[in-house]
């Protein structure tokens, strides 16, 4: 069954301010990223000089881009079942990864709304895109 990467944007209230479906889920997160950075077409929301973007473990460290500390404590259970963060990367790592929660959990109200998500029926993948647009966007425009 054919799976897609999604790159995506989401505010602090859980909603998509971007998002992207059009990559095979083979695809590797840093193609996906560069390729969206790379599209002017695309509307990529880049950061004002002044501000950084939150951006997953495995992109490249870019100017107006935060990705964690590597080789760092990062994943919030890692805090729970241990001692505090220590150390400023520790501290960063751990604010990172509870940004990143805010991300995980708006796609998971998005599955959880949208069951065919979950388990895509068996369309071909172009038509899985457009379905995955089209939720996005009713996701995005109701209360």
């Amino acid at each position: 069954m054919p799976t897609q990467n999604i790159m995506a944007v989401c505010n602090f209230n859980m909603q998509f301010i971007f998002a992207c479906a059009r990559w095979e889920g083979t695809t590797h997160d840093t193609r996906v990223f560069l390729s969206v950075l790379r599209n002017e077409n695309l509307n990529f929301p880049k950061p004002p000089s002044s501000k950084k973007i939150s951006i997953n473990l495995w992109y490249p460290q870019m100017r107006g881009y935060l990705g964690p500390y590597k080789g760092e404590r990062y994943h919030l259970p890692d805090f729970r079942r241990g001692s505090q963060p220590t150390g400023y990367k520790e501290v960063f790592n751990h604010v990172h990864s509870s940004l990143r929660s805010v991300i995980e959990r708006t796609f998971g109200v998005w599955k959880k709304r949208w069951k065919n998500l979950r388990d895509m029926p068996n369309y071909p993948f172009n038509k899985q895109v457009k379905i995955v647009i089209a939720t996005r966007l009713i996701y995005c425009s109701t209360p």
